[in-house]
């Protein structure tokens, strides 16, 4: 009685098996020889969960990856998530389908070809976009910063993920494709500090009082509005120049971006000083000497 019991739930679950096996098994037959390809409904399902697993997956590491990043920030990785997921979901289905016995070389072939081209073709793009995550992800660049690209200095008042918006000291809108962050040098005056050390260069005649000099730019420094107390600003004597003593006023300021105006500020009032002192600024000159030729 035991062994007709166990029997019939043999065949019951042979029967139950083979039916899901064969239903499994349902599709159609695509291509002929060895790059045939049997697309049957069990196929279609490892797909469907494939791609599903994945996506939970892709959507849990995107969360560790963005959880300690400001929410303007992660709207900038939207679009790399994006593209990133694409080429992943790509990946996941063609190991999927070799994993199930598909010949799929014409499809790496065809798929190596294309991102091949496209690397060529957007080669420029992909570098800004990995500047853009960089900077994001290491904070090297902030807005609000000042810093110098070949030779034009901005403030930052935009970062995108391929290109990062500055405005100049005229007011233009500077805009700097991302990858120039990492492969050319920028200086950024503000990063660690708001503070810069600037300089004022003037030459005086031969001559004068380098004492009563020193004096007036430092008073000139000390009075300048944009000018910080401390660090105090100092003088030096830097040369002995061809026509003149040079000496440099060097102060601290919180505001290099307007720096240009604040040095302009500062000349006047030397000039006003030296004029007031009879200290002169000499310009360049040479002595000639012609040599009568001898009779």
């Amino acid at each position: 009685m035991q062994d007709g019991a166990e029997e019939i739930k043999e065949i019951i679950t042979k029967d139950l098996w083979g039916s899901i096996k064969d239903f499994l098994d349902l599709g159609v037959h695509i291509g002929q020889g060895e790059k045939s390809i049997d697309l049957t409904i069990g196929l279609l399902l490892l797909l469907t969960v494939t791609i599903v697993v994945t996506k939970f997956l892709l959507k849990w590491l995107r969360l560790i990856f963005t959880r300690k990043m400001e929410q303007e920030d992660k709207h900038k990785f939207t679009s790399v998530f994006k593209f990133i997921n694409y080429v992943i979901y790509l990946i996941a289905v063609l190991v999927t389908l070799s994993a199930a016995g598909v010949d799929i070389t014409l499809v790496i072939t065809a798929s190596a070809a294309l991102f091949v081209g496209l690397g060529l073709a957007l080669q420029e793009l992909f570098k800004d976009i990995l500047g853009g995550i960089f900077i994001i992800v290491d904070k090297s660049l902030q807005v609000g910063d000042v810093v110098e690209v070949d030779g034009k200095v901005g403030k930052v008042f935009e970062i995108k993920l391929r290109t990062t918006r500055a405005i100049t000291r005229d007011d233009k809108v500077l805009i700097l494709p991302n990858h120039k962050f990492i492969s050319d040098i920028v200086y950024n005056y503000t990063q660690n500090h708001r503070t810069t050390r600037e300089k004022v260069t003037v030459g005086v005649a031969y001559g004068s009082d380098v004492d009563l000099v020193t004096k007036i730019l430092e008073e000139v420094a000390n009075t300048q509005k944009q000018v910080l107390k401390n660090p105090k600003p100092f003088v030096l004597f830097e040369d002995f120049g061809d026509s003149a003593l040079v000496f440099s006023i060097y102060f601290f300021t919180n505001d290099t971006f307007r720096d240009p105006r604040i040095k302009s500020e500062m000349r006047y009032k030397i000039n006003t000083k030296f004029k007031e002192n009879n200290v002169s600024i000499p310009f360049p000159q040479r002595d000639i000497h012609i040599i009568q030729p001898k009779q």
